[in-house]
């Protein structure tokens, strides 16, 4: 979120550990000893509706829930020209959403799990809220940025872990024509993890999970593991 700031000209004004003890102090009020946070700043001036007079450039909403279910494998829906890779904004987390959201509940409304976006180049982004993976030859690729999806934090965790799974990770320029060719498919993000998916409506389907995608989410776990572990010897 701060990486995007810059470009969204947006003055965060917070330090990572006061918005991590806000986050914990409004899952304590709200009994959540397990669940979801949303994060989202909010800038306070600028255009016609800016009145940021006494008050700090921007604000900070936080919001808390439960636990997502999602399914045991994903079933995806190819969404042609739904996303602009060449745009400003494209790949930055922000709150302009509404896009992404009408296509979710469009393909939710249909019976699948999520879209498989493509940009206007035809070439495969990512999915409403997720990155997407393809396995082939037994190396995961995955679009670049490029493409015009967002740098998930997930995504570049998998980056960071892979080779120590023994798994080649690479960015490259996909197409739906590179499904045919796929062993395996997952998807990632901060609240699925790493999750499979079984099948791409048209013509599509996977074996659900993989054995790579399973590597991979378990390594993930464990990172995970650690990570909340110094996190917590860190701690007051």
């Amino acid at each position: 979120m701060a990486r995007d700031a810059a470009r969204l000209e947006i003055d965060l004004g917070y330090q990572e550990s006061a918005v991590r003890e806000a986050v914990a102090e409004l899952a304590r009020a709200n009994q959540r000893s397990e669940g979801a946070a949303r994060v989202s700043f909010v800038k306070n001036h600028g255009g016609i509706w800016g009145q940021a007079e006494g008050l700090p450039p921007t604000d900070l909403l936080i919001f808390t829930r439960e636990l997502s279910r999602w399914p045991a494998a994903n079933r995806l829906v190819i969404e042609p020209m739904g996303i602009l890779s060449g745009g400003h904004y494209a790949g930055a987390k922000m709150l302009s959403w509404v896009p992404h959201a009408a296509v979710l509940e469009r393909v939710h409304a249909a019976g699948f799990d999520d879209a498989l976006l493509i940009n206007e180049r035809g070439q495969i982004a990512e999915c409403t809220s997720a990155n997407i993976f393809l396995v082939r030859g037994g190396k995961v690729l995955t679009p670049p940025l490029s493409s015009g999806s967002l740098g998930g934090i997930t995504r570049e965790i998998l980056f960071e872990i892979a080779l120590g799974t023994g798994v080649e990770l690479h960015e490259q320029d996909l197409t739906a024509d590179d499904l045919s060719t796929a062993e395996e498919v997952f998807i990632s993000s901060t609240t699925r993890e790493v999750a499979p998916v079984d099948s791409i409506n048209p013509n599509w389907k996977f074996p659900a999970p993989g054995q790579i995608s399973m590597a991979l989410e378990h390594a993930f776990q464990r990172f995970v593991e650690t990570y909340l572990e110094r996190t917590l010897q860190r701690s007051p």
